[in-house]
């Protein structure tokens, strides 16, 4: 169903020799399909474990059958808190803590790092609270009727939320941005643009030692923002989907109900953009993948969710981006580097390789209560993630 997954670039690559070797691969098994690999002897790269740092478990019986794809390949992942009801509180936050460790496969050390939901009712103790935890690790700010599950989020940013802002400051604690404005006066396209000029820069100029992260960005005008900013004081996260799809992904051979993500795709130039803002080696962005996973009903339908679930491919789609700019040696630090570093954490000590081989996408993931198709179902890419 999704278009063609298509090469943009054309720089020749160049590689780093001491992370580079020749092995050969043999198919591998994932629970609930088979991956089709083709045996071949193909380069490797080994890299630091990465982590994610923008991800939707979500919870139930979907928490179950996803989480796997994710602590398969990262060491850590900052988990979204917009369940239904949201996760508004420390207390909240550590029994959703406690219901995905319980979910992981027996011996996994993958680690969920929690969030807290911001709502103009938060209060700052609650700000200490959640530093006390040592689960919690930002707080998630959604514009009210942004995205999936964002009613209850915040309407006063300026006003109701300034106290909690301000103990951000005092615990070191992240604001994770979804940054676009909700007005009907705006065009769709334009919202994170206005968003950036009408909130975000002002927030960080009455702020400047608040961390902000601005999640998921999807044009150039974000990428100028970051980069325009302190070092250390605001990142950004960037998506799979956003680095090779453009907006003509969402209408290609027909509506493609899986590749509609708020925010939505651009245009080509701002796709350009951000590929050589995270490919140039800069500190400033990181890995997040905002996978986020619907049962198929749910996606195709009158109404569909927005959300793509990335989790299988993510890496995949990564390793493909940095190749075609021939900045292979740049891969790690974004994968595995920007992101511990901006939240002031350890990096990951065990590797993990990616293999240059075909495999091919499974098609859906079936469950009892249904099917979640993966971001390029069917579709066969370049580099295969392994332990």
């Amino acid at each position: 169903m999704n278009g063609a997954l298509s090469s943009h670039l054309f720089t020749v690559p160049r590689f780093n020799e001491q992370r580079i070797t020749q092995l050969s691969v043999r198919a591998v098994k994932d629970r609930g399909s088979s991956w089709k690999i083709v045996p071949s002897s193909n380069m490797e790269l080994s890299i630091t474990r990465p982590d994610d740092w923008h991800l939707h478990l979500r919870d139930g019986e979907l928490l179950e059958a996803v989480v796997h794809h994710s602590s398969q390949h990262f060491g850590r992942a900052i988990v979204m808190p917009n369940l239904k009801p949201p996760i508004t509180t420390t207390t909240a936050a550590v029994a959703y803590h406690k219901s995905i460790l319980s979910a992981l496969p027996k011996g996994c050390d993958f680690a969920p790092l929690m969030t807290l939901y911001l709502t103009d009712a938060m209060s700052p103790n609650e700000i200490k609270l959640a530093r006390q935890s040592g689960v919690v690790f930002g707080v998630k700010m959604y514009p009210a009727g942004a995205t999936t599950n964002s009613d209850d989020g915040v309407t006063d940013l300026f006003g109701k939320c300034l106290p909690v802002l301000e103990e951000m400051v005092e615990q070191n604690m992240p604001l994770l941005i979804h940054g676009e404005v909700t007005s009907p006066d705006v065009d769709m396209f334009d919202r994170e643009k206005v968003f950036i000029q009408t909130v975000l820069s002002p927030l960080v100029q009455k702020l400047p030692q608040l961390k902000v992260v601005m999640e998921h960005i999807t044009t150039s005008d974000a990428v100028n923002f970051v980069e325009s900013c302190h070092e250390g004081f605001v990142a950004a996260t960037v998506t799979p989907q956003h680095l090779i799809f453009n907006r003509n992904s969402l209408f290609q051979g027909g509506l493609q109900p899986h590749n509609y993500c708020l925010p939505l795709l651009k245009r080509e130039t701002h796709r350009q953009a951000i590929v050589s803002a995270v490919t140039s080696g800069s500190k400033r962005f990181f890995l997040g993948t905002d996978s986020a996973p619907h049962e198929r009903r749910r996606k195709e339908c009158p109404c569909g969710c927005a959300g793509i679930y990335n989790s299988p491919v993510a890496l995949s789609v990564y390793a493909k981006v940095f190749e075609e700019a021939g900045a292979l040696d740049k891969l790690e630090a974004f994968t595995s580097f920007n992101g511990p570093d901006f939240y002031g954490l350890p990096r990951n000590t065990s590797k993990i390789r990616l293999v240059k081989t075909p495999w091919k996408v499974p098609n859906s993931f079936s469950f009892e209560w249904g099917d979640v198709v993966p971001m390029l179902a069917g579709q066969t890419l370049d580099w295969l993630p392994s332990l």
